[in-house]
C-alpha cells in the first residue's frame, strides 16, 4: 500500500492538461510499435497521449473503421456519441466528429456539450431501435476509471451492449491498416454535422420502469451520491428533482485533472468506485446518510457505502442485489438466467441456488450478457469489478451495458423496502451460506507466456486436489456459454482459483476464493501458482 493511499492528491502530481493536448495532436502513433497499435480489449481501445498510445491518429483510424463497419453491416440510423470528463475525451470527441461527419453518420450528442454515461448511450440505442427501420448504434469516449492522463473509446452495436469480439476484432484490424497507411484513407470533414438532444431526462424519467422510485421517496431516505467528477454529475440532481427524493451530491467538482480525488492503493489518481482508498472521501461521510454511493467517470460502475459497513466489496453487493431482485421482481420469468463472470465470487452461485434459479457463468466481459439482457432470457448480469445491469420490473430490456446509476438506485430501493442496508443483508447471506474470502494477484509474465494460456486444456491440469480438497472442476471454457475463458479455472467444494492473462499488460491475473479462511486462501494461491506453471509447461 502506498504511503499516500486514501489521502488527497498532492498538487505536484496533477495532470498538465495543455501538455496532454499537445501530445494528443502531435505524437506519432507509430503503427509499427505493438504498444501503440489499436488494441480493443473487453472495453474498447485505451491508452494515453503521453506515451503515444491514444492520439488523434488513433481516433481518426478507429472512427473511420467504425464507419466502414457500419457501411458493411447496413447500419444507417442515429449514432449516439457520448463522452466522459477525462481531458482526452473532449479532444477525442472533436476528432471523431470530423470523421463521422465526413462519412455521413447521423450523430446525436448531448446538448450543451454535456457528458453522457455509458448506460445512457445503451438506453438511447435500445429506445431508438424499438421501432423497425434504420438501426442506431453508439460510441462512448471514455477510459472508465483509469487515471486522468488516459483516454479510451468503445463501440456499442445496435443491441446496445459492448461489441462482440468479431466486431471489435474487425474494427481493430481495419484501424491498424489505416494507421499503417498513415491514415491516408480516412475521410475527414472541416465542418462537423451533428444533432444535439437532451439525453438526460429520457433516461431519468424511464428509471421508474426498472427501480421502485416511489418506495425510495416514501421511505424518506437521506442519500449521498458521489459522481467522482464524472458523467453522472448531471444525472443525480435530475433524478432527485424528478422523483422528489432527498439526495445530496457530495462533491460536484468538475476538474479534468481530478485533483479533488484521494489517491488509490498504489498512490495514483484513479476514479475507482470500488476502491476504499479512492472512495475515502465518501466513506468518511457514511454516517450522514442512510445509503450513499459513487460512480466512475462513465458511470458504468458502482460503489455502495453503508452506515453499517462502509464501502461494500463489489462481490458482496452483487450477491445482495441478486437475492433481493429474485425475491421482489415477481413479474420476472422464473426461467430467466442470472449471469456472472467466472471470476466473480462463488457466493453468487450459492445465492442463486438457494433461490431455486439457474446460473449462467461466462468469461470476463459484459458483452456476454448483452444478448440475454436484450431478449430477457437473462434477468441480471454482473462482474466482480463492480459492473452490472438487470432488466426492467416487467422483465424487458433496460440496458445491455453496465449501469452504475441503476445499481446505486437499487441499493437505495433495497434499503427503503426492507428497512436494512445492503451490508446488513450481506451479513445474513454470509451467516446462512458462508463467508468467503477473495483476492486477486497480478503476476508478471512474458508475451509468450501470455499466449500459452490459450493452449491450456482441462487435461493440462494433472493434480487431483487443491489446498486439501478434491478438485471438482477444471475449466478452460465457461460453463454458461462454452466460450473460451482465455485461461484456466479450477474449483473445489470450498474454494477455487482462476488465471487469465491481461489484455493490455504483461501480467496474468490470479483470482482465488476460499469459503474457509485466509490461511486456506493462501494455500489455494500457493498451489495455484504451481498448478498454472506445470499446466503451462505441459501445454
Amino acid at each position: 500500500m502506498h504511503r499516500l493511499a486514501g489521502k488527497p492528491a498532492p498538487k505536484k502530481m496533477l495532470l498538465d492538461v495543455a501538455q496532454l493536448e499537445r501530445a494528443f495532436h502531435d505524437r506519432d502513433s507509430d503503427a509499427a510499435s505493438p504498444a501503440r497499435r489499436v488494441s480493443f480489449g473487453t472495453s474498447g481501445h485505451r491508452g494515453s497521449p503521453l506515451d503515444g498510445s491514444f492520439t488523434a491518429a488513433h481516433i481518426l483510424a478507429i472512427s473511420q473503421a467504425i464507419c466502414d463497419h457500419r457501411a458493411a453491416q447496413g447500419i444507417d440510423g442515429h449514432l449516439f456519441l457520448g463522452k466522459d470528463t477525462h481531458a482526452a475525451s473532449a479532444m477525442a470527441e472533436r476528432t471523431a466528429l470530423e470523421v463521422l461527419s465526413a462519412n455521413g453518420a447521423h450523430v446525436v450528442v448531448q446538448k450543451g456539450d454535456g457528458f453522457t454515461p455509458t448506460p445512457v448511450i445503451s438506453h438511447a440505442i435500445l429506445q431508438a431501435n424499438r421501432a423497425a427501420g434504420h438501426q442506431a448504434d453508439g460510441v462512448v469516449v471514455t477510459p472508465s476509471h483509469n487515471p486522468p492522463e488516459d483516454g479510451g473509446i468503445k463501440y456499442n452495436p445496435p443491441n446496445g451492449g459492448p461489441a462482440d469480439t468479431d466486431v471489435t476484432g474487425w474494427i481493430q484490424d481495419r484501424a491498424n491498416q489505416l494507421l499503417e497507411n498513415r491514415n491516408r484513407d480516412v475521410r475527414r470533414a472541416t465542418t462537423v454535422t451533428l444533432r444535439t438532444r437532451d439525453l438526460v431526462m429520457p433516461y431519468v424519467s424511464d428509471l421508474a420502469t426498472a427501480i421502485d422510485m416511489d418506495a425510495i421517496r416514501s421511505a424518506g431516505l437521506k442519500i449521498g451520491a458521489a459522481p467522482m467528477g464524472g458523467a453522472s454529475i448531471q444525472y443525480w440532481p435530475a433524478i432527485a428533482g424528478h422523483y422528489g427524493i432527498d439526495l445530496t451530491v457530495t462533491d460536484d467538482t468538475l476538474d479534468p485533472r481530478f485533483g479533488f480525488m484521494t489517491l488509490d492503493h498504489d498512490g495514483r489518481i484513479r476514479m475507482d468506485c470500488s476502491s476504499p482508498q479512492a472512495m475515502a472521501s465518501l466513506v468518511k461521510l457514511k454516517d450522514k446518510f442512510d445509503i450513499a454511493f459513487g460512480n466512475d467517470p462513465d458511470a458504468d460502475r458502482h460503489g455502495i457505502v453503508t452506515r453499517s459497513g462502509g464501502l461494500m466489496n463489489p462481490n458482496h453487493f452483487l450477491a445482495v442485489a441478486i437475492r433481493y431482485l429474485l425475491r421482489h421482481r415477481h413479474e420476472w420469468p422464473t426461467t430467466s438466467l442470472v449471469g456472472k463472470t467466472l471470476v466473480s465470487s462463488a457466493i453468487i452461485d450459492r445465492v442463486v441456488a438457494a433461490e431455486g434459479r439457474r446460473l449462467m457463468e461466462v468469461p470476463v466481459g459484459f458483452k456476454w450478457f448483452a444478448p440475454g439482457l436484450h431478449d430477457g432470457s437473462c434477468c441480471f448480469g454482473g462482474e466482480e469489478s463492480a459492473g452490472a445491469s438487470f432488466v426492467r420490473r416487467d422483465g424487458t430490456v433496460w440496458t445491455t451495458d453496465k449501469d452504475g446509476i441503476l445499481m446505486c438506485l437499487l441499493a437505495a430501493e433495497i434499503t427503503a423496502v426492507t428497512g436494512r442496508d445492503p451490508s446488513e443483508h450481506y451479513a445474513e447471506i454470509a451467516r446462512d451460506l458462508g463467508a468467503p474470502v477473495y483476492t486477486r494477484v497480478d503476476t508478471p509474465c512474458s508475451p509468450a507466456e501470455k499466449a500459452g494460456f490459450k493452449r491450456l486444456t482441462p487435461e493440462s491440469v494433472t493434480a487431483v486436489t487443491l489446498a486439501g480438497d478434491p478438485i471438482t472442476g477444471k475449466l478452460t471454457r465457461a460453463p454458461g456459454n462454452d466460450a473460451p475463458i482465455g485461461g484456466l479455472k479450477v474449483t473445489t467444494a470450498n474454494g477455487w482459483f482462476a488465471a487469465r492473462p491481461s489484455g493490455t499488460e504483461n501480467i496474468y491475473k490470479l483470482y482465488a476464493e476460499s469459503f474457509r479462511d485466509e490461511k486456506h486462501l493462501g494455500q489455494i494461491l500457493d498451489e495455484a501458482r504451481g498448478l498454472v506453471g506445470r499446466a503451462m509447461s505441459a501445454a
